[in-house]
């Protein structure tokens, strides 16, 4: 197993973890020099078990939302009339800006606005993501709409219902929409910047507004070492500032791996160390209602595996053996030469493999 560890990465299954919690305690099994007076230490007992160790992976990660939009101007060019404000959310069919007071309206999909629709336009994917928007808006009412690639009069028909929800009077509902009149984005978007000031004249490609979905996710860097124990899917459980844990779901992890430069000190730069390099990951999560954290610190735990029927001891009682290895100290004086397994920090537990039985007594630093 890796014993190495990336920046702000805790690996719960990591050896080397009891050895600074039980030094105090070790030091009491050395001899003192003769004129040095034996250190104090208060010492409870803790009974070998049989049970269940979770592994676990422990990582930091911060709270936000899923994705990164750009919403450009695809229309004519004009003044820049109305705009969101950041943190605004726009669902399908709502508006994102005005230029000369015309609305530029968001509809799901993801193949971008690239013409006009119409009556007896060419098929194409865009149509079919066109009359998707339309039946979800409610604008099919008699279902005449086969969603597909073909724009059919009963297209046209649930485009003049859209107009007219609008306020616009009849003799100006068209059945058609213009390049400019829509924005396809895969998602809802939460806007997090309005790029140009209410005023400024806006022309095609002109960069409008910026921001990413509604959904929650925790990002996060995961030690190279432990990716192969960490899968799309996993459950985890996320600690957040102030709050119960939450449950979250694994739902990418990163192929590409990155390493922050070395130190360099006064000296040339260095290249970056293989040893803490990571991978992106990521985990979908659903906040309670009305919690509004964004880019706030938490503590990401993704459960691996679990180990059953297990001997299981307190980490705090295992103690550097001279020579390599563990010991622990039976209740009574002995001590005795024990492998170690696993080891799962959240509840300070580690798998005994050989060396003692269910049932016995060990030492362990008073709490």
């Amino acid at each position: 197993m890796s014993r190495r560890r990336g920046a702000g990465t805790v690996l719960a299954v990591a050896v080397a973890a009891p050895l600074a919690a039980g030094m105090a305690y070790a030091a009491r099994s050395v001899p003192n020099a003769p004129d040095t007076p034996a250190a104090s230490v208060a010492i409870g007992t803790a009974e070998v078990t049989q049970g269940t160790l979770t592994e676990r992976v422990q990582v930091g990660g911060v709270l936000g939302y899923a994705g990164s939009y750009t919403v450009d101007h695809r229309g004519v060019p004009g003044v820049l009339t109305a705009g969101p404000d950041s943190g605004d959310t726009i669902g399908r069919g709502g508006v994102l800006y005005r230029v000369a007071n015309a609305p530029v309206r968001l509809l799901l999909g993801g193949v971008p606005a690239y013409r006009d629709f119409r009556y007896r336009m060419s098929d194409g994917p865009d149509v079919r993501q066109l009359e998707r928007n339309l039946v979800a808006m409610g604008f099919d009412p008699y279902h005449r709409i086969t969603v597909d690639r073909h724009f059919s009069a009963a297209t046209a028909t649930a485009i003049r219902r859209w107009e007219a929800s609008w306020g616009r009077p009849a003799y100006q509902r068209t059945g058609r929409l213009a390049q400019g009149e829509i924005v396809f984005l895969p998602t809802p978007l939460r806007v997090t910047q309005l790029q140009i000031r209410v005023g400024r004249t806006v022309g095609p490609g002109t960069t409008v507004v910026t921001g990413t979905s509604t959904s929650r996710v925790v990002t996060a860097q995961l030690d190279t070492a432990q990716r192969s124990t960490v899968h799309v899917g996993d459950q985890v459980e996320v600690t957040l500032p102030d709050a119960d844990p939450i449950r979250g779901r694994v739902t990418a992890v990163g192929e590409v791996a990155t390493a922050p430069p070395a130190e360099a000190g006064n000296g040339p730069p260095q290249p970056a160390s293989p040893d803490t390099a990571t991978v992106p990951l990521t985990i979908a999560v659903r906040l309670p209602r009305g919690s509004g954290l964004d880019q706030a610190p938490v503590t990401v735990d993704v459960v691996t595996g679990t180990r059953r029927d297990v001997l299981l001891i307190p980490i705090a009682a295992l103690l550097a053996r001279p020579g390599g290895g563990y010991q622990v100290r039976l209740t009574g004086g002995s001590a005795v030469q024990v492998e170690p397994g696993r080891f799962d920090e959240s509840t300070g537990q580690v798998e005994i493999v050989r060396g003692l039985t269910a049932g016995q007594t060990v030492e362990v630093p008073a709490s």
